[in-house]
């Protein structure tokens, strides 16, 4: 998994609340292969008519936030169900990092194996994020840390603007790491030898004998 540590990047203030997972993917796109890629389909309903035609009413396809890294949200950001294609809608359209108040914890758990970045700030600093990155702009994400630095805005007095952000800190120690869920428990390989080497000298009757076969 790729690590994450900082990202500087235009952010867009998409500024909804209770974005569920069917919604950042509908069902009957998740037939397709991943290695197609998921990007296509994120917010589709939202984004397009039942003709397929642009709504022209999610800032994610305004021309001010093209090349959006960074996503701005309100309360509840990616409740539902569990369907990690939510979160792979999201990398593969380029999102790195979500900022919301709240997240569905399925999905968070979901973003952070995936290498993207949950991280949840107040709600008045969600507030402030989406009125200072409405016209466009950039954010640095630090996740060392665990900030958010408006780093470029049309408004010059808003630059080096900073507010904190919390993550849960085994999801922060794995997406500093690039770990997965075996990097973490591998973290302890010594200390699991050490455990094995002493139960077999206090208690060896716990060990099956060699060439004794193991119970199923």
């Amino acid at each position: 998994m790729q690590s994450f540590t900082t990202l500087t990047a235009p952010a867009c203030p998409l500024g909804l609340a209770n974005v569920d997972t069917d919604q950042l993917i509908p069902a009957r796109f998740m037939k397709r292969s991943r290695a197609q890629g998921y990007g296509g389909f994120l917010l589709h309903d939202l984004r397009f008519d039942e003709e397929g035609r642009p709504r022209a009413t999610i800032p994610l396809d305004d021309a001010r936030h093209a090349g959006a890294r960074i996503l701005i949200a309100r309360r509840n950001f990616g409740t539902g169900s569990s369907r990690e294609a939510a979160v792979y809608a999201l990398w593969d359209y380029g999102i790195a990092c979500v900022i919301a108040p709240s997240f569905g914890d399925i999905f968070a758990s979901n973003a952070v194996k995936n290498g993207l970045l949950p991280a949840q700030v107040s709600e008045a600093d969600a507030e402030t994020l989406l009125g200072l990155l409405a016209d466009g702009g950039n954010l640095t994400v630090d996740l060392e840390a665990l900030s958010v630095t408006v780093a470029g805005t049309n408004t010059a007095e808003n630059h080096g603007q900073r507010f904190s952000f919390m993550i849960d800190p085994v999801r922060r120690l794995q997406l500093l790491n690039g770990w997965d869920d075996i990097d973490l428990t591998l973290r302890h390989t010594a200390e699991i030898a050490d455990y094995r080497a002493n139960r077999a000298t206090s208690q060896p009757w716990t060990f099956p004998e060699p060439g004794m076969p193991s119970q199923a």
